[in-house]
């Protein structure tokens, strides 16, 4: 330990070598930097100086020279006034008066401003540089900004959506920007040492809030810490924060899943050549014919609803799989993104006691939406085998809302939140999200809250008529 501990001082001394020098070098650019913004400013104006005295050496020497040549004029027209006054003969005055009166009043004398055009004072070019100097005089090394604190009773969690609002302790204006880091967590204490998600960072944040959209909540928390920094050095970060991120989480159960679905993650197509559903149909004497598509077929035999086991797979005409998570409590919501050019499809929710030959909607144990493009196309909602057109745009991504304690399960247009259709029941067990496709695929979006706008139409109670109606 104390060879290690060598090692670090070591390399401590190394480091501030190397820091020393660096801010030295930062500092003396700064500084030759501030010079040549002086000597540049001298230089301008120094420059106005010359310019304003050339100009008035220009006025003033023009205005000497005008003054000059007038004297001189006025010392001829002395001089030849003196000979007329010396005259004794009364006609030879009197002759030449008017070209005496002419003479004098257009004299350069008499033209001339006796002011001079500008002063010969400058102080209006007088610099005082006393508040510039006490500026420099002041100048010290950037101090560290202070440590931020998160408020948390102003932080929002909507629509997955997170906003993050912070305070410094005292102003600074010497901040330039924050650093927000975040990561996922189930660990509702401070954070450990050692977490399953790395820490993701906003850089270069302005104010003192961010909002980040469009996220998963995959974890029960997201953990938040934010620093201040100025042109120099960033701060401490502020005490990690845990909001919590409730939404409903799930995986597609791959075992449950029948051989002709390839599951990959949250994603499902439909694989004409998988498992040995042939073989299964050969044995009840069918065809692979279109007049067997989920869409066109019977009911399976009527069986007696088993447990499902971990490995019973879905079978026969029952291209369906489930979620690995029930529903017993609660609202929840996710939301289904298909091809709309699947042969056959369904979403919805179903008992896990549902049989391994049972289609949804054809059983009391599921209730679903029910798109079939065979042939002709038709949009429904089903449950029990009874089935209501639904007289709506087909969408391409349908969200499911399901309360469970209040026995509701409404389908919305993802991308609009239009409501679809809802079933009114009471469950009579936990339910488990349930997905059927025929010729296509589709992707399952899990992690999600439920939106305000689903919310506010839940409280409004606002289902029309054929929304509403039970199929039960």
């Amino acid at each position: 330990e104390i060879q290690n501990f060598i090692c670090c001082l070591k390399q401590g001394l190394e480091n501030l070598e190397s820091n020393s020098s660096r801010v030295q070098e930062d500092l003396e650019s700064e500084f030759s930097s501030l010079y040549a913004v002086l000597d540049e400013q001298k230089e301008s104006m120094v420059t106005s100086i010359k310019r304003e005295r050339a100009s008035r050496i220009y006025e003033l020497q023009s205005q000497l020279t005008a003054c000059t040549k007038a004297l001189e004029s006025s010392e001829e027209l002395l001089e030849l006034a003196n000979q007329a006054l010396c005259s004794s003969e009364t006609d030879g005055f009197n002759q030449p008066a008017c070209v005496y009166v002419y003479s004098v009043t257009m004299a350069p004398a008499f033209r001339l401003s006796l002011k001079a055009k500008v002063s010969d004072n400058m102080s209006h070019m007088m610099v005082d540089f006393n508040q510039e100097r006490r500026t420099l005089q002041a100048l010290k090394f950037l101090p560290v900004p202070g440590t931020p604190q998160i408020l948390v009773s102003e932080c929002r969690v909507c629509d997955n959506t997170v906003t993050v609002m912070w305070e410094l302790p005292e102003y600074d204006d010497k901040i330039e920007h924050y650093t927000l880091e975040y990561r996922r967590t189930n660990h509702e204490g401070p954070p450990r040492a050692r977490e399953d998600h790395p820490w993701m960072v906003v850089e270069d944040i302005r104010q003192t809030e961010h909002t980040l959209t469009g996220l998963r909540f995959e974890t029960q928390y997201i953990t938040f810490r934010v620093k201040a920094c100025n042109k120099a050095v960033a701060g401490e970060f502020s005490e990690p924060v845990n909001l919590e991120t409730h939404a409903f989480n799930f995986k597609l159960d791959a075992a449950s899943a029948h051989q002709n679905l390839r599951v990959e993650d949250q994603s499902v197509e439909w694989d004409s050549s998988g498992g040995k559903v042939q073989d299964i149909r050969k044995d009840k004497n069918r065809t692979n014919s279109p007049m067997h598509s989920p869409a066109r077929t019977t009911m399976s035999p009527k069986k007696l609803p088993t447990a499902r086991g971990g490995r019973d797979r879905f079978t026969a005409e029952s291209y369906t799989v489930l979620a690995d998570t029930a529903i017993d409590a609660g609202q929840q919501y996710w939301e289904v993104w298909f091809d709309r050019e699947s042969k056959a499809l369904a979403v919805g929710v179903a008992l896990r006691s549902m049989g391994r030959f049972d289609q949804l909607g054809k059983t009391a144990a599921s209730w679903c939406l029910h798109l079939n493009n065979w042939l002709q196309q038709s949009f429904t909602a089903k449950h029990n085998n009874k089935a209501r057109t639904l007289d709506c745009p087909v969408p391409d991504r349908i969200g499911v809302f399901c309360a469970y304690e209040e026995g509701v399960l409404s389908f919305y247009n993802a991308r609009t939140k239009q409501l679809l259709h809802t079933f009114r029941t009471k469950f009579p067990q936990p339910v488990v999200p349930a997905f059927m496709v025929w010729n296509g695929s589709f992707t399952v979006q899990m992690g999600l809250q439920v939106p305000t706008m689903v919310q506010s139409g839940q409280k409004r109670n606002s289902a029309t008529s054929s929304s509403s109606a039970s199929l039960g």
